[in-house]
């Protein structure tokens, strides 16, 4: 028999976002299972996006659109955004403040301890280009760096745990010291996947079809992406490479312009984008993400994995932690369009490697990035259970 000593703390938990998607697209199981312990959540984004908030109304959960630039520095914009997150944290005081992605993490964390939320909980999906050797090539980029180390510090003083996404990330939060206590770091392996909603599915056979889904950013490779398919082109004309993804602010997002002209090349298909990914991934044979971002993990790549199709990345961090190379996909160096389009062609001369990578991609799925295993770590460690 419970005593009541021993029953769990109702809280009023904050989940505060970057993109308002990502919370039914990424966090919808771990918002459920928050609800499900009976707790209360209010989630916090930019976008004012109906389909998001009817989503989440029906699993109980209360949206607030949140005044936010994702990218950009403008100090004038992060002041209107923490002093929002202040008056709503007052208006609406919560027991639990849970921010993931650089900005909610930093203005969450602050506003929270402004406010005096002393259970502050941080999900560290991916540092970011700004820790990457690149993102530190030029002045301005060690400048912003030294800046983001600094709020990182006053935002996770305090906090209750932070959650790394891969070794890279965990092992620069204890670099650049954001934490005084390092035991409060535990790394996890991405946000998970739901294996019954990205069901196992035969890969199509026949002539190889890559698939690229992604921000339409440089960082995410999709120069590479075009450059290899070129490649490959000259020696297998009949493959075909997708690209599905939405433009994106960032000052190293991807033309329309741009986009238009590799498809009048004929070297891509563009698909738009969508709110769901699964019929396109269910139409490909091989998915290819050749990431020179800081990745966390890459949900996209969870995705695939959770599908069944054998996957080519990059060997950096974050990426390479879902491909055994050789076994489920291959690892190739970033920034190299010829090693690209030798893994692509590998699966155009030997097509039966891409259901027998398929099939170890979801074995990988299923034992290393289940959502409800994932799911635990996280509420278990932040007392939520």
């Amino acid at each position: 028999m419970t005593s009541l000593d021993s029953a769990p703390i109702r809280r009023q938990i904050a989940v505060v976002a970057s993109y308002t998607p990502s919370l039914t697209n990424f966090r919808l199981e771990l918002l459920k299972r928050m609800v499900e312990a009976g707790h209360a959540v209010t989630a916090y984004a930019p976008e004012d996006d109906p389909i998001v908030k009817a989503d989440l109304a029906r699993i109980g959960i209360d949206f607030i659109p949140l005044p936010m630039a994702r990218t950009g520095l403008n100090p004038l914009d992060d002041l209107g955004t923490l002093t929002f997150l202040v008056r709503a944290f007052r208006k609406r005081p919560p027991d639990t403040v849970i921010p993931y992605t650089m900005k909610p993490i930093i203005y969450g964390g602050i506003a929270a301890r402004i406010v005096g939320v002393a259970h502050r909980c941080f999900l560290v999906t991916g540092l970011g280009h700004v820790f990457s050797d690149a993102g530190a090539a030029t002045v301005k980029g060690r400048l912003v760096r030294s800046i983001s180390v600094a709020l990182y510090k006053v935002a996770f003083s305090g906090a209750q745990v932070v959650f790394a996404y891969n070794d890279a990330d965990e092992a620069d939060i204890r670099r650049y010291r954001m934490l005084k206590d390092n035991s409060l770091v535990q790394l996890v392996p991405g946000s998970g996947v739901d294996l019954e909603h990205f069901g196992f599915s035969e890969a199509p056979v026949g002539r190889p079809v890559f698939l690229l889904i992604a921000r339409l950013l440089k960082d995410k490779g999709i120069v590479d992406y075009v450059q290899a398919a070129r490649l490959v082109k000259e020696k297998y004309p009949e493959a075909e490479f997708r690209l599905l993804g939405h433009f994106d602010p960032n000052p190293a997002a991807i033309s329309r312009e741009q986009i238009q002209a590799w498809v009048d090349e004929g070297v891509i298909n563009y698909l738009g984008e969508t709110r769901d990914v699964r019929p396109y991934l269910a139409d490909c044979n091989v998915f290819v993400l050749p990431s020179y971002y800081r990745e966390g993990i890459p949900r996209s790549i969870l995705e695939a994995l959770a599908t069944g199709r054998a996957v080519i990345t990059t060997n950096l961090e974050g990426c390479r932690d879902t491909v055994e190379d050789g076994v489920n996909g291959f690892l190739v160096p970033p920034k190299d369009p010829q090693k690209l389009a030798d893994a692509m062609m590998a699966f155009a001369a030997e097509p039966g490697l891409v259901r027998k990578m398929g099939l170890r991609s979801r074995e990988l799925a299923k034992r290393k990035f289940d959502v409800h295993r994932v799911n635990r770590m996280l509420l278990e460690r932040m007392q939520l259970a």
